[in-house]
C-alpha cells in the first residue's frame, strides 16, 4: 500500500482528533495524579527502610520491593486486560478513557515509585546523617530534607512517567480505551488508513516533545546545585 497523506481528510478528521487528544490528556492526567499520590509514599518507604537508613526495616523493604517489581514485570497489554474486572468494579464499564485510567494508574504507581527511590539515592548521605545527628524526626527528615533535595529528580521522574503513560494510553486503544491510540487503531490500523496513522503519530511525538521540554525546564529551575 503506497504511503500517502490526504490533507483534506486530515481537516475533516480534526474534530475526532481533537476529541481523542483530550481523552488522552484525561487518561494521562488521572493516572499521573494517582501515581504521585500513591507512588511517592511508596518510593519514600522503599528508600527510608533500606539498609543503613533511619527507618531501616528489611522485612518491609523486601515485601514492598517485591510487589513493586512484580507489577512492573507484567507487560502493560497483559496488565490492561487482567485489570478489566477491576476497571469494571471501579468505573462500572470496561471501555472508554475512565476505565483505561485504572490500568494506567496501576502501571504508573510502581514505575514512579522506583524513580522516586532513585532520586533519593542521589542525595548526599551527609545531609541525611546531619539531620539525624541534630535529632530531626523521620517526618521532618522526609519533608524538610529528602523531598526538597530530590525535587529536580522527582520532577524528571514525573516527566518520564507522563511520557510512558502516553505510550501506554496508545495501547489502551486495543480494548477501546479511547484517546489518540484508539483513533490510530480503529481508523488507521484496522482500515489501513495511512493518513490517520501518520497524523496520530505526529500528534503523539509533538505531545511528548512539549512535555519533555517543560519537564527539563522545571527540573533545572528547581536544581540549586
Amino acid at each position: 500500500m503506497p504511503l500517502s497523506i490526504d490533507w483534506h481528510y486530515i481537516i475533516e478528521l480534526l474534530p475526532d482528533l481533537n476529541s481523542a487528544f483530550f481523552e488522552t490528556l484525561y487518561m494521562v492526567g488521572i493516572s499521573i495524579v494517582v501515581a504521585i499520590i500513591v507512588g511517592l509514599p511508596i518510593g519514600i518507604l522503599l528508600f527510608v527502610t533500606d539498609k543503613g537508613l533511619f527507618l531501616e526495616n528489611p522485612i518491609i523493604k523486601n515485601i514492598v520491593g517485591f510487589v513493586v517489581n512484580m507489577v512492573r514485570s507484567i507487560p502493560f497489554i497483559i496488565l490492561l486486560i487482567a485489570l478489566l474486572p477491576l476497571a469494571k468494579w471501579i468505573t462500572n464499564t470496561t471501555i472508554g478513557p475512565t476505565a483505561a485510567s485504572v490500568s494506567l494508574s496501576v502501571a504508573a504507581i510502581p514505575f514512579f515509585a522506583r524513580i522516586v527511590e532513585q532520586a533519593f539515592r542521589e542525595i548526599d548521605k551527609g545531609v541525611i546523617e546531619a539531620s539525624v545527628a541534630i535529632g530531626a524526626s523521620p517526618w521532618m527528615i522526609i519533608w524538610q530534607v529528602l523531598i526538597p533535595e530530590a525535587r529536580p529528580g522527582i520532577i524528571q521522574g514525573i516527566t518520564i512517567t507522563i511520557i510512558n503513560l502516553i505510550a501506554y494510553s496508545a495501547m489502551a486503544g486495543i480494548v477501546g480505551g479511547g484517546g489518540v491510540g484508539d483513533l490510530a487503531i480503529q481508523y488507521g490500523y484496522y482500515r489501513y488508513d495511512n493518513t490517520v496513522m501518520i497524523t496520530t503519530v505526529v500528534v503523539l511525538i509533538c505531545l511528548v516533545q512539549i512535555i519533555q521540554f517543560f519537564g527539563d525546564k522545571l527540573s533545572k529551575a528547581l536544581d540549586k546545585r
